[in-house]
């Protein structure tokens, strides 16, 4: 009898924790898998570890993340984002199993006026976003049966992220009595993990495949989200706005992130909220935890 296991790839990161939690709420048999059990870099240990467990589904959280890095590690960025997503969905293939796949606004150039949908062209302007659309072409040739979510502007609780730095910088900032300068022409959506979690363990219920947008509604700009941060925390510091050229980076950062959820509307499974609630949610979860 075939497996009901979810098995998530990248569990301890901070979406795969989260990602695990969901699934284990909501009854399901989850196996989390990390490195160094786990090397997706490895085909060969990407497919012992596959057919061992041969769960129904393999949810992929595993990425190099680290945008500015991909600019000086290639091989890496490629091993990892593209050609270790194939191996996942090449093994997902041969156990019958469905891959869950995570990828980025970045596989956009950022030029677009209004909402990216699905359909548009892509015209990625870093080697993260190079690398991880390769990992979405690997993986639909791989596996059939296979659901890619792009995601963007990503936080939770777990990991390093925006809220994290900001809150950081503005405290070292109203310590010296200083304004916290923060980017102003680049918009997009912030997405919670728990957020992108829920989207994707509600997208299980569908035969659909190939590739959903799965962000919060609404938008904003890096400058906005950072003043709704700093008042939340209560930090008393000035959030004043500055340009994209003001605070130059290795890696260009795509001036419009904003991802329309075209096709979960079209399934009738959209279940994303307005970003603010799932901020909200996100300040809740994170009480909670520091009074258990």
């Amino acid at each position: 009898m075939k497996s009901k296991t979810y098995m998530v790839i990248g569990s301890t990161g901070q979406l795969g924790t989260d990602m695990c939690d969901e699934l284990r709420l909501a009854g399901f048999d989850v196996h989390g898998v990390d490195y160094p059990d786990i090397d997706i870099g490895n085909e060969r240990s990407v497919a012992s570890v596959v057919d061992a467990l041969k769960p129904a589904t393999i949810i992929n959280c595993a990425a190099f993340t680290a945008v500015d890095d991909c600019e000086t590690q290639r091989e890496r960025a490629f091993l990892l984002n593209a050609e270790g997503a194939g191996y996942l969905a090449a093994a997902a293939g041969g156990c019958e199993a469905r891959i869950v796949h995570i990828s980025t606004d970045y596989v956009f150039d950022g030029c677009k006026d209004g909402f990216y949908l699905e359909t548009d062209q892509t015209n990625p302007q870093t080697v993260y976003g190079r690398s991880k659309l390769e990992g979405e072409r690997l993986v639909a040739a791989a596996c059939e049966n296979h659901q890619i979510f792009r995601i963007a502007w990503l936080y939770g609780i777990h990991g390093k992220n925006f809220v994290y730095a900001i809150r950081a910088a503005a405290d070292k900032k109203a310590a010296a009595g200083e304004p916290l300068r923060v980017v102003a022409d680049q918009f997009g959506t912030p997405t919670s993990t728990r957020e992108v979690c829920r989207q994707v363990l509600r997208a299980q219920a569908i035969s659909a495949t190939g590739v959903f947008h799965a962000t919060c509604e609404g938008d904003c700009s890096w400058f906005d989200f950072a003043g709704t941060i700093v008042t939340a925390a209560g930090i008393p510091v000035e959030v004043l706005p500055c340009t994209t050229e003001e605070f130059p980076r290795p890696a260009p950062r795509p001036r419009n992130s904003r991802l329309e959820n075209r096709r979960l509307k079209e399934e009738r499974i959209d279940c994303m909220v307005d970003w603010r609630s799932a901020f909200d949610e996100f300040l809740h979860d994170e009480k909670r935890n520091k009074e258990q």
